[in-house]
């Protein structure tokens, strides 16, 4: 029966399910796996009505159950012939004990202890067969086991020192910019006044420019006015000046001269020759004042 709602849910599609065989046969079939079933628990079957669904579900609960059921029948069979081989195992070792003096009975309480203990052991280490494994090689495996279990130890401690130095650095580097975040937070209203002042002297700046660029038009119109061009710049200014104090101190004699005509005899033929003497001297001067003007402007161009 625990067998049959085990199966409950498995459902196992087979020939007579898809078709094969007649009905009354699967119906007798189910009739007396129920009867087996209920006969082994005790009890009788209930009457229920066979539909073609109930009839189809039962047979292949019943197949799940029967291929379990000799399932189990082999894996206890082998079980058995198992214990029976580890009981005449047992008789033999017995024999040899009592032969060689080591009987149970004979054997002081701490070396029964010692070899329950180590039975236990066995027991633990899943070591039946002593034909084809001992105590010594499973402590071995286990040794291994445990060497390897180290490594991977020490490996997963030494990544978790690694993770735990970065997650430091991480923490500390958090920090510095929580402490960075909290400064520059406290400086943007001192920041933003600043800024105030600066967009307040961009303003005045602003209309001074408008200001200076008003008076520039105005001086450059007031030039445009007087004739000023841009080839009479200061360099040519300073420049003729040069030229002028010396063409003065090349006339001042000649002035000079002139103004000694009024010392001159009364006789005109002799003032005439002199006068016009100095008239072509003073012309020349001028021409060559005139000639260094006219260089002097070609050379600024």
């Amino acid at each position: 029966m625990n067998e049959m709602i085990s199966g409950v849910g498995e459902p196992v599609v087979t020939d007579a399910t898809k078709g094969g065989g007649s009905n009354a046969a699967r119906i007798a079939e189910v009739k007396a796996w129920l009867a087996a079933q209920f006969d082994a628990a005790g009890k009788e079957v209930p009457d229920f009505e066979y539909t073609p669904r109930s009839i189809a579900h039962l047979y292949n609960l019943a197949t799940v159950s029967q291929a379990k059921t000799q399932a189990a029948n082999i894996v206890a069979n082998d079980f058995r012939q198992k214990a029976a081989e580890y009981r005449s195992q047992a008789a033999r070792i017995r024999e040899i004990l009592e032969n060689v003096g080591l009987a149970q009975e004979s054997l002081p309480s701490n070396v029964v202890a010692s070899a329950q203990v180590l039975a236990n052991v066995a027991n633990l280490l899943n070591i039946r067969d002593t034909e084809i494994s001992s105590f010594l090689v499973a402590m071995g495996d286990i040794s291994l086991r445990k060497t390897g279990v180290d490594e991977k130890r020490a490996k997963v401690h030494k990544e978790s020192k690694t993770l735990l130095e970065y997650t430091r650095k991480a923490i500390a580097r958090l920090t510095y910019l929580k402490r960075t975040l909290a400064q520059l937070e406290d400086d943007v209203a001192p920041c933003d006044a600043q800024m105030e002042n600066w967009k307040t002297n961009l303003g005045v700046m602003a209309s001074k420019e408008r200001q200076y660029m008003q008076q520039y038009n105005n001086y450059k119109a007031l030039l445009n006015r007087v004739g000023y061009t841009p080839e009479i710049n200061h360099g040519v200014l300073v420049e003729m000046a040069e030229h002028r104090k010396d063409l003065e101190k090349k006339t001042k004699p000649i002035l000079d001269t002139l103004r000694s005509y009024q010392d001159l005899p009364p006789d005109k033929a002799l003032a005439a020759l002199a006068i016009e003497d100095k008239k072509r001297q003073y012309a020349a001067a001028e021409k060559y004042l005139e000639d260094v003007l006219q260089s002097a402007l070609a050379t600024s161009d």
